[in-house]
């Protein structure tokens, strides 16, 4: 079966974005060219598991991280799957495959104070661009969406009644997340603020530039990294580092981790708990000024 079909499965059936469909078909098709230069083999539905590893070789070999090699076997894997369910092969070359060992990617959160100091002590132009700024830098921080998210908001998906934002998540995933009462405040600022770029163009798009065109990921990233390197010397500061600081402040005061699982919209409690290590510092922090037994 072509690899044309398990796209378009990924696409139509499995709801995947445009993005994540166009990066597994460059994945395989980076091993179809190696199967063609390296082995003769014109369909990489026949490859061997032998073929595979030696694919895995050559990509060490050439510097590829461990991290990107895991992912390019992981959407080789996921169509091979799809051949072993739709009856093209009898057994997936890759069932007994152990991923690449990574290191694992430690994010560090703003502090409390940080975000503090960002959001309460820096004066933000009174332009639409000010307005849009805070309320963008509220939103991450105060929901712990992702970036695509934010960006895919759509006027609509807002209920200041009600008081809860409808996010759209991977995989067309929608979870309804709480709006606290600060940020209906900030968001009701930038309602009115946008009304004055906004064109028949805009549509109902939430976050929009100055001209009225919907806003672009280079431009949230950018507008994060400013303010926040007002207030941080941390090296990374980025959108995603804002929905970790969320996900650390709001374990760190107690929420449990099923809750932040929800909130974040993950699928597996296995991608919330990378978010554990600093609220574990912080419980060893209260453990210890608390215990009776602890020396001081």
């Amino acid at each position: 079966m072509s690899v044309k079909a398990f796209l378009d499965y990924l696409k139509l059936e499995k709801k995947y974005s445009g993005h994540t469909v166009k990066a597994y078909g460059r994945d395989l098709c980076f091993f179809a060219d190696f199967c063609k230069a390296r082995f003769e083999l014109p369909d990489i539905s026949e490859a061997s598991y032998s073929l595979v590893r030696a694919w895995i070789v050559s990509m060490v070999d050439e510097k590829i991280s461990n991290r990107s090699v895991n992912r390019k076997v992981a959407a080789l894997n996921s169509y091979y799957r799809f051949l072993v369910r739709t009856g093209e092969k009898e057994v997936n070359p890759l069932s007994g495959h152990k991923s690449l060992k990574v290191s694992r990617k430690v994010e560090v959160p703003f502090s409390e104070e940080e975000m503090r100091r960002v959001l309460d002590d820096i004066s933000y132009p009174d332009t639409f661009e000010g307005i849009r700024d805070r309320c963008v830098i509220e939103l991450l921080y105060g929901t712990g969406m992702r970036r695509s998210e934010l960006i895919g908001l759509r006027l609509g998906d807002v209920d200041m009644s009600a008081g809860t934002i409808r996010v759209l998540g991977k995989r067309n995933k929608e979870r309804i997340v709480p709006v606290l009462p600060h940020l209906r405040t900030v968001l009701d600022d930038y309602v009115r603020a946008r009304r004055e770029v906004a064109t028949g163009a805009s549509g109902d798009v939430l976050i929009l530039v100055k001209n009225g065109n919907k806003v672009y990921p280079a431009l949230v990233y950018r507008l994060i990294n400013s303010y926040l390197s007002k207030v941080s010397l941390k090296v990374k500061k980025s959108p995603h580092v804002l929905r970790h600081t969320f996900a650390t402040h709001v374990l760190n005061k107690g929420a449990d981790l099923n809750s932040v699982k929800e909130l974040l919209g993950h699928s597996s409690l296995a991608s919330t708990q990378v978010y554990t290590h600093n609220s574990i510092a912080q419980l060893k922090k209260v453990y210890g000024e608390a215990h009776p037994r602890n020396k001081k």
